[in-house]
């Protein structure tokens, strides 16, 4: 699993040299992109409008110091996330792991339904793209009439021609969908008919999550580290430049008040349909450094070497200059990764709110990523969907890929720490494998059961949030308890780390009272 370089290494003292030892952190960020900006920020975006980027951008920038306390631990001991967790005081059952690492079971099975609807989201983008049924092509001919309707009620009537073509879409749409209903069924919800959706997408998900599992199978640490780069920065630049032409439109661009109101603490209001604020706290725990990504980030670090480079706790000032050095690197890796998915969250949550809260879509079940094409039209016009889809795709899959694998390697190494199987490399060797075939299926079975990609992708958001206090404890535990003379962060650093970790308490007991109570 991991890449042949000497047992011990000295850290490189430049920052080239360290970018080169770079590379946890972005495969951390393949899989935040992916979930958390893609749907459930841009969510959050067409729920609350401006008012809650404020929060989104706490939610990336916050968590990040506890994310270096947890690589700090696994590169000074050597020790997996899971076997850390575990030396955390708090009811056990001894030999079977403690509180924290069953808690981390629940919120696994959430993550694995959270993939279930990823690789939904990535079917429904083949569906869109390339429609295996003539179904499936009248769906989406349907659809896409109905969004692009949608999308022209925005625009600024300014003539008599304007208001004709607006009447002649909507008469379109109408006609489309009738057609569609009438040979293939709909569904009443509320005053909306919603048309049956077609088999495309669950079929194209089947493929997606056979083919992944070969892949993972046979897959290395390079392969994963540059397939995740590759995918998401592509996205990420496109989403970028889309959201700059915005700007040339004056209907749909972002302006500076609007801009600023969001940085501004305050909460939007809660309708008969949408909380805008359970699903921003649901973002919260999944954007950034989630949960997930706290536990996860430690053993990419592992697998780069960081741990193994630095080499055995030794009293010695080899040692410890070794430690000291691969923590900078770590320390650059997690603020370089931070960086880019703090740019990248803030983007699509300023494309949902500019786009999708102004045309009134909100994207779920079956439509997401079609709701979600919408945040392209207005610049790229009939192109919007080729381009977008591409990108879903390329996005989603990313995350799909990414966290599947992460999956292996956290469930073989929860096993171990609670005695089901043994503790050599080989076994290790053998469930991370065996894993990384079944996961894919597994999540591919839970979109099956449940094909809300949005509602599965929320759940886990849910679950990471309540248990971001528990990590945050657990990141005070390994800075107070568990630090080495001489590696110590500063008074600053330690300043931060509180901050972060009242954050995450407060995400979580505002979690709980905004879904038992409200």
């Amino acid at each position: 699993m991991t890449d042949k370089l000497p047992e011990t290494l000295d850290p490189p003292t430049h920052r080239l040299g360290m970018l080169r030892f770079a590379g946890p952190g972005m495969i951390v960020a393949g899989s935040i992109v992916g979930s958390g900006e893609l749907i459930a920020t841009t969510k959050t975006g067409a729920e609350a409008g401006f008012l809650l980027l404020w929060l989104i951008l706490l939610g990336c920038v916050v968590k990040v110091f506890a994310q270096v306390e947890f690589g700090r631990y696994a590169l000074s001991s050597g020790k997996t996330t899971l076997d850390a967790l575990s030396e955390v005081p708090g009811p056990r059952i001894v030999g079977r792991g403690n509180w924290l690492v069953w808690f981390w079971f629940a919120m696994w099975f959430a993550s694995i339904g959270q993939l279930g609807g990823i690789v939904g989201g990535v079917g429904q983008s083949l569906a869109i793209s390339v429609p295996l049924t003539s179904q499936g092509t009248l769906y989406n001919e349907a659809e896409d009439a109905r969004i692009s309707q949608r999308l022209m009620r925005v625009r600024s009537i300014e003539n008599a021609q304007e208001g004709a073509e607006t009447a002649h879409e909507a008469a379109q749409a109408e006609a489309l969908s009738a057609e569609y209903a009438e040979q293939y069924g709909a569904t009443q919800v509320g005053n909306e008919a919603k048309l049956n959706p077609p088999p495309d997408a669950k079929i194209w998900a089947a493929i997606v999550a056979i083919i992944t599992c070969g892949l993972l199978v046979v897959g290395r640490y390079r392969m994963i580290q540059s397939l995740s780069i590759t995918l998401v920065t592509g996205f990420t630049l496109l989403t970028i430049y889309n959201l700059f032409k915005l700007q040339a439109q004056p209907d749909w661009s972002v302006k500076s008040t609007e801009f600023l109101s969001g940085l501004r603490f305050s909460l939007p209001p809660k309708s008969a349909d949408v909380s805008p604020l359970v699903t921003a706290l649901a973002t919260f725990g999944i954007i950034g450094v989630g949960a997930a990504e706290l536990i996860v980030y430690p053993y990419w670090c592992l697998e780069k070497g960081y741990g193994r480079f630095t080499g055995p706790r030794e009293d010695t000032p080899q040692w410890h200059a070794r430690a000291k050095g691969w923590m900078k690197v770590l320390r650059l890796d997690a603020w370089g990764s931070m960086i880019v998915y703090t740019f990248s969250t803030m983007v699509f949550y300023l494309l949902g709110a500019a786009t999708l809260h102004r045309a009134d879509l909100n994207p779920s079940k079956d439509h997401m990523v079609r709701t979600l094409a919408a945040m392209f039209h207005p610049v790229f016009g009939n192109w919007a969907s080729i381009l977008f889809l591409f990108g879903a795709f390329a996005v989603l899959y990313s995350t799909y890929f990414v966290a599947n694998a992460s999956h292996a390697r956290t469930f073989s190494d929860a096993i171990r720490v609670m005695g089901f199987i043994r503790s050599d490399e080989a076994t290790q060797r053998r469930w991370v494998r065996g894993l990384s075939g079944l996961f894919p299926m597994l999540c591919l079975v839970l979109y099956l059961l449940y094909p809300n990609p949005v509602h599965l992708v929320l759940l886990s958001g849910l679950m990471q949030g309540l248990m971001l206090p528990m990590l945050g404890g657990a990141a005070l535990y390994f800075r107070y308890r568990r630090s080495i003379v001489g590696l110590e962060p500063g008074l600053l650093w330690d300043h931060c780390l509180w901050l972060s970790v009242f954050a995450m308490y407060v995400t979580g007991i505002w979690t709980v009272y905004s879904n038992l109570f409200e």
